[in-house]
């Protein structure tokens, strides 16, 4: 009887702690890691600090999650509309606000302390703007309000690269607001083409996301041309600012090419819903490959192996 007892106590403990974890919508901060990792790379020159990288990218997750559980605080009555939603810890009734806010003070305050003692106050100051701004700019002002909601909001999406960046040099470069502006026009179409797929979900609790306001020709011609300006974007990094080399080209010119075909197949069919999830899909991993592509160039072994290259080349001509 003692141990059934002590395993159901067990059990409700980590039910609680899994609640806690689903606050933090986990699946959408790898790719804001990967982000701020790729920053990193190109800001030491393929010679990133493990102990830096690791501090910031805990200070990063902690610094996501506390703004993600204050935007499940104040989405919770739309949440509990939406079905998709319904089962999340407070609409569900598995956690309160009160203790979900405290638990997202805590996570904010680690996140600056780590990243202010073992990074630098820029890092730790970007990373909480960036809670702000998703707070009070997106959650608050813009996403019930606006249909330039993701536009605008994107940019507390774009931050960490920012913090990334920040973390290594103390500062913030061109580079660094290039790969700000990389995220931040990548954005729309990503989150267009998720909405797109649920728009009815959107247009039910009277959020005015694009596609509900506008319908979906509209926001396909916005996400093709978002689509192209981002592509157009990622090549900036090449020239003028020649922050990267050969093997970026090549993935950045492949990834770039799969995303606009994606992108134009999607604007002629506006409301097939399955090119609109292949796109959100290959968006992910469009921005994922794009940052990894930034990293391997980065390495000095790469840049040693492509000197070499251009070497043997220049000599064969």
């Amino acid at each position: 009887m003692i141990e059934t007892n002590v395993s159901r106590q067990h059990e409700s403990f980590l039910e609680v702690i899994y609640s806690y974890y689903q606050l933090t919508k986990p699946r959408i901060i790898p790719l804001l890691l990967i982000t701020t990792a790729g920053s990193m790379w190109i800001a030491a020159n393929g010679e990133v600090n493990p102990w830096l990288l690791l501090v910031t990218l805990v200070g990063g997750t902690l610094a996501a999650a506390s703004a993600q559980t204050i935007n499940c605080i104040y989405d919770r009555d739309i949440d509990y509309d939406m079905e998709r939603t319904r089962d999340r810890p407070i609409p569900s009734g598995r956690i309160q606000s009160r203790d979900a806010l405290i638990f997202a003070i805590i996570l904010a305050a680690i996140s600056s302390i780590l990243l202010a003692v073992f990074a630098n106050l820029l890092a730790a100051t970007l990373a909480i703007s960036g809670i702000v701004f998703y707070v009070l700019i997106y959650t608050h002002f813009l996403k019930r309000h606006s249909t330039q909601n993701i536009v605008i909001g994107g940019a507390a999406g774009a931050i960490p690269t920012l913090v990334g960046w920040a973390a290594v040099t103390g500062t913030l470069s061109w580079t660094a607001w290039l790969l700000f502006a990389i995220v931040f026009l990548w954005t729309p179409p990503h989150f267009w083409a998720l909405a797109l797929m649920i728009k009815d979900d959107y247009a039910k609790v009277g959020v005015p996301m694009l596609p509900v306001v506008a319908g979906s020709a509209l926001t396909v011609r916005q996400i093709w041309n978002y689509t192209l300006i981002t592509v157009f974007a990622s090549f900036l990094l090449i020239y003028p600012l020649q922050e990267v080399g050969v093997v970026y080209v090549v993935i950045a010119t492949y990834l770039g090419s799969v995303f606009i075909y994606r992108a134009w197949k999607l604007l002629h069919h506006p409301d097939d819903k399955t090119l609109a999830r292949g796109l959100f899909l290959y968006s992910i991993s469009y921005m994922m490959l794009l940052c990894l592509g930034m990293v391997i160039d980065s390495f000095p072994l790469t840049h040693r192996i492509t000197s070499i290259v251009e070497s043997q080349l220049h000599l064969l001509n």
